[in-house]
């Protein structure tokens, strides 16, 4: 394993698994000045190892400046695969201070036979599609995708998230507040009881919330899926902390570009 002492500084763009992961990896590692940032949306977030900063940059003018100001060598984009405003902001930031950027972004999730899947591109259209499929919606699109159910009559919603929601929300709206990763066996039991008949994602992929998608498909729920939004273009990607790590390797020194061609393999 190549140590990392040419570099100075990395910044983690944080809040998933992955971010926290790497973090870790590089807690104990002869290396850079490791600081993770996470956005500040959720009121208990998990820590990573090292130092951590919260909240936004102002834009991608101010996270240029604090990319300057920090003097940081290279940005790993370990965001969540919805966050595309801040994939966007710190594809700006990167091209504007020539800083090489990373987007760490975890596979979606696969369909198995059996599965019953609604892709649709945008929550709109998964509210639009829903009153085809079912009357009682298990919502796990997180707390801030509540709200473009929000217009639906006749419908029940069972909603989890890890804080509660705030307005505009369905007017029938039970919330259940927690936190992945779950079971099989939980998620069978939680689509029985509810008495769940149509279950509503985001591809977010990653093995936490997995569960609910083998359930619904043992139960033969419909299930719309809402497909992620694509990574800036032009930025390499890696699926995993190991790729990432090998990125980082092969960063040769401060402010040199690494080969956008490469993709690690997956």
């Amino acid at each position: 394993m190549r140590p990392l002492q040419h570099l100075r500084h990395l910044l983690i763009l944080g809040g998933t698994t992955e971010g926290r992961a790497l973090a870790a990896a590089l807690a104990d590692r002869p290396g850079p000045r490791v600081t993770s940032s996470l956005a500040g949306r959720v009121a208990q977030p998990r820590l990573p190892a090292g130092q951590v900063r919260i909240g936004g940059f102002g834009g991608p003018d101010g996270l240029a400046a604090w990319l300057r100001a920090e003097r940081v060598d290279a940005v790993v984009d370990a965001t969540h695969p919805f966050a595309a405003g801040i994939s966007r902001n710190a594809a700006l930031a990167a091209a504007a201070t020539g800083v090489p950027l990373l987007v760490l972004r975890r596979p979606g999730f696969t369909a198995a036979p059996g599965d019953r899947w609604h892709p649709v591109p945008s929550l709109a259209a998964a509210a639009e599609l829903l009153p085809t499929l079912g009357r009682r919606v298990f919502l796990t699109t997180g707390r801030q995708g509540i709200a473009a159910f929000a217009h639906l009559d006749g419908l029940q919603f069972l909603a989890r998230s890890v804080d509660p929601p705030e307005p505009p929300m369905p007017a029938a709206l039970e919330v259940l507040l927690d936190r992945g990763p779950f079971t099989l066996d939980g998620e069978r039991a939680l689509l029985r009881e509810h008495r769940v008949d149509v279950l509503v994602t985001k591809d977010s992929g990653g093995a936490a919330t997995a569960p609910k998608l083998t359930a619904a498909r043992e139960l033969a729920l419909p299930v719309v899926v809402v497909e992620r939004p694509p990574v800036p273009a032009g930025l390499p990607v890696a699926p995993d902390v190991p790729g990432a790590l090998h990125w980082l390797e092969r960063l040769e020194r401060p402010g040199r570009q690494p080969d956008r061609s490469h993709r690690p393999a997956s």
